[in-house]
């Protein structure tokens, strides 16, 4: 398993970061310009990666002010998991982690790491754009 992940930490409360990244119609405001096609209800979402795939996921478990994470609903091209957590801080600041778990083989490893990185990573970084 290949695991990527980007931690920021946000200006904002646990469960407000918890809230917006529950629903999944924020996640578009997350995706960078590669990411079209998008669709989504609070619980899924549906999208191309320009070059690479179409995916649609949703949120398969919630652990309230912790945790969330999605699997794909329909065949993607390799196994994989999105995960968020979020750790409050106790100062009124969040530590938000995204974590993405691929089953890759080596090929798909070359080929795939460095453009999921670059996903993580945007979307933390929005996050805290976003959050503030």
């Amino acid at each position: 398993m290949t695991i990527i992940e980007s931690t920021v930490d946000v200006n904002k409360p646990v469960a407000e970061v918890y809230a917006f990244l529950s629903n999944m119609n924020n996640h578009q405001r997350l995706m960078p310009e590669n990411i079209y096609n998008w669709e989504s209800t609070e619980d899924e979402a549906r999208f191309t990666i320009q070059n690479m795939a179409k995916l649609a996921i949703k949120i398969s478990n919630r652990v309230e002010n912790q945790e969330l994470t999605a699997i794909p609903t329909e065949k993607a091209p390799f196994e994989v998991e999105l995960k968020w957590t979020v750790t409050d801080n106790g100062d009124g600041t969040t530590t938000a982690k995204h974590i993405i778990t691929a089953d890759l083989n080596m090929m798909m490893k070359m080929l795939a790491s460095g453009p999921l990185q670059k996903l993580v990573d945007h979307q933390t970084e929005r996050l805290k754009d976003i959050l503030g």
